[in-house]
């Protein structure tokens, strides 16, 4: 199977995924990537701010040989300033390029994008909706961590109403058999009925729970989230900020066979000294990063190689 756009992580089978990661594999083994995209252009077009996903998807893209065109803000420097519609900058951009990497700050942009470009577009974050290259990477590194993708326990914590990394990571945990899920959230800021009736039809276990360290000892991986005060209320953000923190003084309840990820960029939900942060193996947020450059380079062979 071909993925023709990459919108949301739905699309995915264990079959894709294990290619996708087999390829990251090979790419993070052999620094001589050739030039398997020679002559190919990306387009990143971003309408929100961005620095570990636009980078790592422009320096994936020069390393496997292509070239890349973008706009850091297009709300602000591209003409949509002047009035034009999305809908038909991207018209316009697929005649340039031969794929789209889109953020934009609406739900459901990158697939209406999809429906309009005449090239490939991968959702690079779509408002409150999905983030599936993230659920991608953070899946491989879940993967390189543990060695497994099935019978874990997964306390996913943060903003999970507003959050669509947690979101998209769902989807993809549910495709593997034994696994549970906890979600942590302030009261207002919990995850979505769309998330839990899909686990549910999928027969993945999960539950809510408000004590972070009643959880923390439980927890094969613990994937952190920081409260997205753009989406939500200033009322909002102020009662929930603060409320779940790893710091030193609940650091040691996490097992020490356990993992703690993050998608970046993290404020105050977690407070480890730089030190344990370079020197301890349950820190993996880094390494997830950096996973990502090779999962998007896997991910841009895929669909254009």
């Amino acid at each position: 199977m071909v993925l023709a756009h990459f919108v949301e992580s739905q699309q995915l089978d264990k079959e894709i995924i294990f290619d996708i990661f087999s390829k990251a594999d090979e790419f993070r083994k052999n620094k001589n990537y050739g030039q398997l995209l020679n002559g190919k252009v990306l387009a990143t077009l971003f309408y929100e701010p961005s620095t570990r996903t636009r980078l790592s998807f422009e320096a994936a893209m020069l390393k496997l040989g292509g070239s890349v065109i973008t706009t850091e803000n297009a709300k602000e420097f591209s003409s949509a300033v002047k009035g034009e519609t999305m809908e038909d900058t991207v018209r316009i951009v697929s005649a340039y390029t031969d794929a789209i990497v889109i953020r934009h700050y609406d739900e459901g942009m990158a697939k209406l994008a999809s429906t309009l470009s005449r090239v490939p577009v991968i959702n690079a974050g779509d408002g409150k909706g999905q983030h599936p290259t993230q659920a991608l990477l953070d899946l491989y590194t879940i993967y390189k961590e543990m060695g497994r993708l099935d019978g874990l326990k997964i306390a996913i914590v943060g903003d999970l109403a507003s959050g669509r990394t947690a979101r998209s990571l769902c989807y993809l945990l549910g495709k593997f058999p034994g696994n549970e899920i906890i979600f942590l959230s302030p009261e207002h800021l919990k995850m979505k009925d769309d998330i839990k009736e899909y686990l549910f039809r999928h027969g993945v276990e999960f539950r809510e729970e408000k004590n972070l360290d009643e959880v923390l000892p439980l927890a094969d991986i613990v994937y952190m989230t920081r409260i997205q005060k753009e989406r939500i209320t200033l009322d909002e953000y102020t009662n929930a900020r603060g409320k779940y923190i790893i710091g030193e003084n609940n650091f040691n309840l996490i097992k020490p066979t356990a993992r703690i990820l993050h998608p970046l960029p993290k404020i105050d939900e977690i407070k480890l000294p730089i030190e344990i942060e370079q020197t301890d193996s349950r820190v993996a947020y880094f390494r997830q990063a950096e996973n990502g450059l090779y999962v998007r380079m896997a991910l841009l062979a895929y669909m254009m190689g």
